[in-house]
């Protein structure tokens, strides 16, 4: 029977800038967490990290040169590696400076930036999207850190959002990604060195779903996935679901009320308790529409109803 846990909604972000389009959360430590605002406005072209305290609800933006799509602390202190627009970047927190290590994502293409991503090590999956969210031309790639290689998976996706990796007891790993218009998580076979891309397999279809698919993350223990459900129109509320990989089973939904469009979830331990962060947008509502969705927008937090295994939540991109 599958569980309905209502997220409560937080006082984060605090400005329209900040609440049109927040994604990517990143478990940092106790009640700490990352995100991103992808862009600040519907004709900006720049966005932000930002780092939140969950305990005393303060927040830090960081302007960056562009739209963000994804970010991840590494194990350089203060220094996160960005997707941002098409390069991949270093961000450090304390000087504010901005380092290119990767450039020419989607060179073959128009129009497309860096959208959704994870990082594996020193090693980086992560997709982009069509800004008219119409073609099949934005890429999947596998960024290699240890020798700055850039291997394109996919060349065909609309907007490559949710990324997780599996790894089996041999070693072997498996990519379960989100390419939102298909309406499907799938799941390839991938090798981390060569680069090579096995048969998609549909995990979840969502065909028929007034929402769509968008960020996603695996649970702790890595037997269910959890996946935010962008709606575009006007509705109660929003949903963020977990399935059951193994069965494809629906186990909870966690429902954000008055804010339809949820965008990316993250598991997060604050004074030693699992909670569930949800990210959530305002992207593309009219005023009327915000009128009826008053916490568009806004980050919600929620009871996360599954066992905690006490591993660690940060994910690290591990610089040579």
């Amino acid at each position: 029977m599958t569980k309905i846990i209502q997220a409560e909604p937080l006082s984060v972000p605090d400005s329209d800038a900040l609440r049109y389009l927040p994604e990517g959360p990143m478990a940092l430590g106790d009640g700490k967490v990352s995100w991103v605002g992808i862009q600040h406005g519907s004709a900006s072209t720049h966005g932000s990290l930002n780092l939140l305290d969950l305990k005393n609800m303060t927040n830090q933006s960081f302007e960056l040169p562009g739209r963000p799509g994804f970010a991840f602390p590494t194990n350089r202190d203060n220094v996160f590696v960005v997707g941002c627009e098409r390069s991949l970047g270093l961000f450090d927190l304390i000087d504010r400076s901005w380092k290119v290590i990767c450039d020419g994502v989607d060179q073959a293409v128009e129009n497309t930036i860096i959208n959704d991503g994870w990082a594996v090590g020193n090693r980086l999956i992560f997709g982009t999207k069509d800004l008219e969210f119409a073609t099949k031309k934005a890429g999947l790639y596998l960024y290699q850190g240890s020798n700055g290689n850039l291997i394109q998976l996919r060349s065909d996706q609309i907007c490559s959002n949710g990324k997780a990796l599996l790894t089996d007891q041999e070693g072997q790993h498996q990519l379960l990604d989100i390419d939102s218009p298909t309406r499907q998580l799938v799941r390839y076979s991938i090798d981390m060195n060569s680069g090579q891309l096995g048969q998609a397999e549909v995990v979840i279809d969502f065909t028929g779903d007034p929402a769509v698919p968008d960020g996603a993350v695996l649970t702790p223990d890595g037997s269910g996935i959890v996946v935010a459900m962008f709606r575009p129109e006007v509705a109660e509320f929003g949903e963020t679901r977990l399935y059951d990989l193994a069965s494809g089973e629906l186990k909870t939904v966690w429902q954000t009320a008055g804010s339809p469009q949820n965008t990316c979830p993250a598991f997060v331990r604050i004074d030693g308790t699992l909670r569930l962060l949800i990210t959530t947008a305002v992207e593309h509502m009219s005023s009327a529409d915000q009128e009826q969705c008053p916490n568009a927008g806004q980050l919600f937090l929620a009871e996360a109803n599954i066992a905690d295994p006490g591993n660690d939540l940060t994910t690290r991109f591990i610089l040579d």
